[in-house]
């Protein structure tokens, strides 16, 4: 591939790479927040659901903003929004604040992520586009543990006299760093359409994923009350007058004709169970191995590295594996199966963690060309959007679902806790090998 391309491609995917670090990079300092400033379980869960709510909500929106009005200016003001949050973020004064400013990041994020899918499926040569997909599928997957060793490393460094507030400057420099860069070297693309854009759909969209994810999130803290269940009924309806919009609509939000395609829909499912299975193990993985084991943030980081190992090594090497998608869901149902029966030394999580880490190898990276291979180009931006959104929105019920399953087990064992959370996970795990059974097997 001609260097312009990978250029691009570097600047885009560091944009990436800070998004998903601060989905991940929170995890490990949950413990500390929670001490610093007081936080409940439920501003806890706001603090790393409410991120996932925010960037999800808005992707689609966001996506169709990038193929009006060019997906270059879209990203930049993104990064812009994404680096100032987070400065707002590390000079917050309480948690409120803090769930407030990581709202405001998620929009920042989600601003830019459609934007790098958009513009690797209309940039990349289609011979190369699988490897491009690859590549940032394991930035996606290493960013994550990345987010984790960083985040301990951080915590116990205690800089500026606080163990949690460097996680949110860090970004600072670098997002600025990325934006000069951007601004600099990223090619202008757009779509060739121009019809407005959905502001209906998009208010309906924004209110109908709002009511499903808010009660799952603070429900089981305030006791499941009635509003709960009412929220989550008003989500389901408002999803149902979603689709009835878009169908009436000359430019929808999202083409009807898109969810139809059932190799589009199939895959959309999968990455709702996958990434509900990787952002919830990570939370709960975090909180027992310092709750439960009582390891510092640096030691419980470092019980990772297996995890990031396994990952990358089986990254570079997914190509020459038949069926990798399918195989590597196996291998980290085996993991999770492994974890639920482990004793309770660290050293005992190493062969889970390296199962699971080899099976998110295998399946993360080619997860997202496997899922746009059969979409059109004049659909990239559109697709991108949805398929951003089944990651945030998966990651946020996961975060909230297998949360409240791993809280519900407390105040008894963190490690049973653990345990109960890991067979849910697993759960998800065998309902994605199902799903990629039924796909075509590239």
């Amino acid at each position: 591939m001609h260097p312009a391309p990978w250029r691009t491609l570097a600047i885009l995917f560091t944009g990436v790479f800070m998004a998903v670090l601060d989905t991940f990079i929170v995890f490990v300092a949950a413990p500390a927040i929670r001490t610093d400033l007081g936080a409940s379980p439920a501003e806890l869960q706001l603090l790393l659901a409410g991120y996932q709510l925010a960037y999800a909500v808005a992707l689609v929106t966001f996506a169709r903003l990038g193929d009006r009005y060019g997906r270059k200016p879209v990203f930049l003001a993104g990064l812009l929004v994404f680096t100032a949050s987070s400065a707002a973020c590390a000079a917050a004064p309480g948690a409120g604040w803090l769930v407030a400013a990581r709202f405001v990041q998620g929009l920042g994020a989600a601003a830019m992520f459609p934007q790098v899918l958009a513009m690797v499926h209309v940039v990349v040569p289609g011979p190369h586009r699988p490897r491009a997909f690859a590549a940032l599928g394991a930035v996606i997957g290493l960013s994550g543990v990345t987010g984790q060793l960083l985040g301990g490393v951080l915590v116990t460094a205690n800089l500026f006299g606080s163990p949690w507030r460097p996680i949110f400057w860090v970004n600072v420099p670098l997002g600025l760093l990325t934006l000069a860069l951007a601004a600099r070297f990223l090619p202008r693309t757009r779509s060739n359409g121009t019809a407005r854009l959905d502001l209906r759909g998009a208010a309906v969209l924004t209110v109908a994923l709002s009511l499903l994810v808010v009660p799952l999130v603070a429900g089981r803290e305030a006791g499941w009350p009635l509003w709960s269940w009412c929220s989550l009924a008003g989500g389901g309806l408002a999803m149902a007058v979603f689709a009835a919009v878009e169908r009436r609509v000359p430019a929808p939000l999202v083409r009807p004709g898109l969810v139809r395609q059932r190799e589009f829909s199939l895959g959309m499912c999968l990455v709702l169970l996958t990434y509900a299975g990787i952002n919830s193990f990570f939370l709960v993985l975090s909180l027992a191995l310092q709750d439960g084991l009582g390891l510092s943030p640096l030691a419980a980081a470092l019980t990772y590295v297996p995890f990031a190992a396994a990952f990358l090594a089986m990254s570079l090497l997914g190509g020459r594996v038949r069926h990798a998608p399918l195989t590597g869901a196996a291998t980290a149902g085996l993991g999770y199966t492994v974890l639920i029966t482990l004793s309770t030394t660290p050293w005992s999580f190493v062969p889970a963690l390296a199962l699971i880490g080899a099976g998110q190898g295998l399946l993360v990276p080619p997860l997202l060309n496997h899922v746009l291979s059969a979409v059109p180009r004049a659909d990239a931006g559109m697709a991108s959007g949805v398929l951003a959104t089944g990651q945030q929105i998966g990651g946020a019920l996961g975060v909230a679902v297998i949360g409240a399953v791993y809280y519900s087990a407390l105040p008894g064992s963190p490690l049973h806790a653990l345990a109960l959370a890991c067979g849910g996970i697993l759960a998800l795990t065998v309902g994605a090998i199902v799903i990629l059974r039924l796909l075509p097997r590239r």
